[in-house]
């Protein structure tokens, strides 16, 4: 018999389920999730916390909670932050 999955997850590609780092569980939780929640629930604590830089919106300030996430940098770029953010997760 199926094992059934988790509803929106088809197991496979954006949809597979990760399992944050220790650091990134500080910010979206330690669920296993997809990746585009992850990313969604990044951007909800980036937007709560007004993380955005306010001349460059591309830009996103590190808080102590994104620091270790952001390998200790101040400031990345949302381009460079997927990448960041992927070295915190475990398929």
């Amino acid at each position: 018999m199926a094992t059934k999955k988790a509803a929106g997850t088809s197991g496979k590609g954006l949809g597979a389920l990760v399992t944050p780092s220790s650091e990134l569980s500080a910010v979206v939780g330690s669920k296993p999730m997809p990746r585009t929640e992850v990313t969604k629930k990044l951007w909800d604590y980036i937007k709560e916390h007004k993380l955005q830089d306010d001349k460059n919106r591309r830009m996103i300030n590190a808080d102590a909670k994104l620091l270790p996430i952001f390998g200790n940098k101040k400031q990345v770029s949302m381009f460079e932050m997927t990448a960041l953010v992927s070295k915190h997760l475990k398929a």
